[in-house]
């Protein structure tokens, strides 16, 4: 079964995004963004996930940037972060394209724009989903629900896109998200109270809400990640992270209004400092994520998400100090072996009906 079946990335007919063009100095299908034009076989072969890997680092910089933030005072409401964030996403990304001469820059290109509001809307929800759960989770409690979307991610791209999904593949994201609990040991598994982790006030009413809240996040997020693959090539990166930062923006905003949360406004530089670092990491990290996507199956590549656990510990060691224990050593070990395993698993070559959707 391949991804040529799948009506969903279905290519003929529409502009290809992806593809180097010959004879042409610069083209506008990815600019500067995506030029291997001497790379090693292993790195050219397996550049979606390289992409996604390298989107994590950006990710967990962004979360340490909130983690920040959230300690000064007054707190940024999470939907303040959102707005800020996809706002700077947003100008980025349509600015980039009137430069660079990038065709319907705001509306996005024919035969994909109901896929790009999907990816925006259900985007949306993975964010909300996240950062509301973290009202009443823990942090290492709303990490292990986030990582549970490579898992569901995976199977949605089985199930719609036709995707192949071999054991190894299954194999690895089950023991990577069995590195994720080890790292993050949330109480509810382990049974433990730290001072970190101990949320008195939290009643199991408010904390059962912020796991269903939380596994929302997981649905948006695996709507966001199979609408990326679903679209492939036949949008540009920028128009799939414009819709996205556009109704974030949108509905972030609408909620501030709709729920009369007061906007906080900078009143030092380490504050306003930190709230741009969201923005660029959130940007950065955004544009690999869609380029991996774009080029990598999500049965295999939502395996490279993982590695954003490891970025997350290394980053904490060094900006806080933190010593990780040898359980998070082991499930660091754990993830960067099986996401090793999936990377230097040779893929089925692609038909040739199916060679823009899966380069």
């Amino acid at each position: 079964m391949n991804n040529s079946d799948s009506s969903l990335i279905h290519t003929t007919g529409h502009r290809n995004y992806g593809s180097a063009q010959p004879n042409s100095g610069a083209s506008q299908d990815d600019g500067a963004i995506d030029r291997w034009p001497h790379a090693p076989g292993f790195i050219a072969h397996n550049a979606g996930m390289l992409y996604i890997i390298a989107s994590q680092f950006f990710f967990a910089s962004m979360n340490l940037s909130v983690k920040m933030l959230n300690s000064l005072e007054p707190p940024v409401h999470a939907f303040e972060v959102i707005v800020v964030r996809m706002g700077i996403t947003l100008i980025c990304c349509v600015a980039y394209m009137i430069a660079t001469g990038v065709p319907d820059p705001i509306i996005g290109p024919k035969g994909v724009r109901t896929l790009l509001v999907i990816r925006g809307i259900t985007g949306f929800l993975g964010l909300v989903g996240l950062y509301s759960s973290l009202q009443y989770l823990s942090v290492a409690d709303a990490t292990v629900l986030t990582f549970l979307t490579p898992l569901t991610t995976a199977v949605a791209g089985c199930v719609l896109l036709k995707e192949g999904y071999s054991v190894t593949q299954a194999v690895a994201g089950v023991f990577s998200l069995f590195g994720v609990v080890l790292v993050a040991r949330p109480p509810f598994l382990f049974n433990a109270t730290p001072d970190e982790y101990y949320m008195p006030e939290v009643t199991p009413a408010q904390r059962l809400a912020a796991v269903g809240v939380g596994l929302i996040g997981v649905v948006g997020a695996t709507g966001a990640y199979t609408s990326i693959r679903a679209i492939g090539k036949r949008a540009h990166p920028m128009h799939v992270m414009t819709f996205f930062s556009l109704w974030c923006t949108i509905m972030a905003s609408l909620g501030m209004v709709v729920f009369n949360i007061p906007v906080v406004y900078p009143r030092s530089w380490n504050w306003s400092f930190l709230l741009l670092m969201v923005g660029v990491f959130g940007f950065a990290a955004q544009t690999l994520l869609t380029l991996g996507l774009q080029r990598e199956t999500v049965t295999r590549g939502s395996t490279g998400v993982y590695i954003q656990m490891i970025f997350a510990v290394v980053l904490e060691r060094i900006i806080f100090g933190v010593v990780p224990s040898l359980l998070s050593i082991l499930g660091a070990a754990i993830i960067v072996s099986s996401a090793l395993c999936v990377i230097l698993t040779r893929r089925q070559p692609a038909p040739d009906g199916a060679a823009d959707s899966t380069a």
